[in-house]
């Protein structure tokens, strides 16, 4: 057994803490799946064991891990979760918000568990309790050992553990939350798997129908101005604004909206372009979109790393390719 995958948890640090002792490779989980699905804690050559037990909490994680991605070859010999309650038939009840589950269905998806892969939950004896079935769904991950301070209960469990993403659980908020999903489902599609979303058909509704934008947005009418066929002048294109290109084919204008809060480069108003994966933002003046650009260069959404710059600079590079720089202008009815 080498490689150990363990919950970021910190009632598992001990855990962790042993298979770094024991020379496993461990995997850890990105908290809430925000980066990726694994981190590989690699510590340091030589390392004591202080340093071990650095590496084996939640800051250690990320100073000594490197992440993992859906390519990489991982076979997970032993899977270990934390629970809140658990039964001597290895039903399983976590913290409600399913992540240990949808790990689980994600490494199926990529091969790195099987159904034999054996599953174990370490908790105080208090958390071993009777779980009426009636609780359980398909998706719900079970265990096949608990170990608790006085005891190591095999449960024996029949009741299979899912078998991949049940993407009709899966919703568009989610989607949005978990980069990964969205690189996994595109797989599974192309593999022709059915990968309807939980919201789909209200979503393809919001998205299509004339009559309806997304939340906090605003549909009104955009009347560009009378212009010349063939190249626009530079000077068409305020110098406040900024182009954002290469957005993901499934990305919604909140993850934008969200992405750029968080970066402290929120504009006065966004030009939501998703079916040609780009939008537009204007600020108050050409030095906030000049420092905007700079503080987005490198920014990812999903797999794709945005192509950023000033609109104006955009359109010259466009009018050198042959003209094209008048797709620059939104759409009649943009979302701002």
């Amino acid at each position: 057994m080498q490689e150990v995958k363990v919950d970021p948890d910190k009632p598992l640090e001990g855990v962790r803490l042993l298979a770094l002792q024991s020379k496993k490779t461990l995997l850890v989980p990105t908290p809430r799946l925000r980066t990726g699905l694994f981190n590989r804690i690699t510590p340091p050559a030589g390392a004591t064991k202080d340093i071990l037990r650095k590496c084996a909490t939640s800051q250690g994680v990320k100073n000594y891990s490197t992440p993992v991605g859906l390519d990489a070859r991982v076979l997970v010999d032993l899977v270990v979760v934390g629970s809140v309650a658990v039964s001597e038939k290895g039903w399983r009840i976590g913290k409600g918000e399913g992540y240990a589950d949808l790990e689980y269905a994600m490494m199926m998806s990529m091969g790195a568990v099987s159904q034999a892969t054996p599953v174990v939950t370490i908790v105080h004896d208090c958390q071993v309790v009777d779980i009426p079935e009636a609780l359980l769904e398909d998706h719900d991950l079970t265990v096949d050992y608990i170990l608790t301070p006085t005891r190591v209960i095999t449960t024996g469990c029949e009741r299979p553990k899912p078998r991949g993403i049940t993407w009709s659980k899966i919703s568009y908020e989610m989607m949005g939350k978990i980069p990964i999903l969205r690189s996994l489902r595109s797989r599974e599609q192309q593999a022709g798997k059915d990968v309807t979303l939980q919201d789909e058909h209200r979503h393809l509704l919001e998205t299509h129908s004339p009559q309806t934008a997304p939340l906090g947005a605003v549909r009104r009418p955009w009347h560009p101005a009378p212009r010349e066929s063939g190249s626009m002048q530079g000077e068409e294109v305020p110098s406040d604004t900024v182009y954002i290109g290469n957005l993901p084919w499934d990305t919604r204008v909140s993850e934008l909206k969200r992405a750029l809060r968080e970066l402290g480069a929120a504009p006065l108003r966004l030009i939501w372009q998703g079916p040609r994966h780009r939008a537009f933002l204007h600020y108050p003046d050409s030095a906030s979109a000049q420092q905007a650009v700079s503080c987005l260069q490198g920014l990812c959404l999903g797999t794709n790393t945005l192509k950023v710059a000033l609109a104006r600079q955009q359109q010259r590079a466009n009018d050198l390719e042959g003209g094209r720089a008048r797709t620059l202008h939104p759409d009649p009815y943009s979302t701002i």
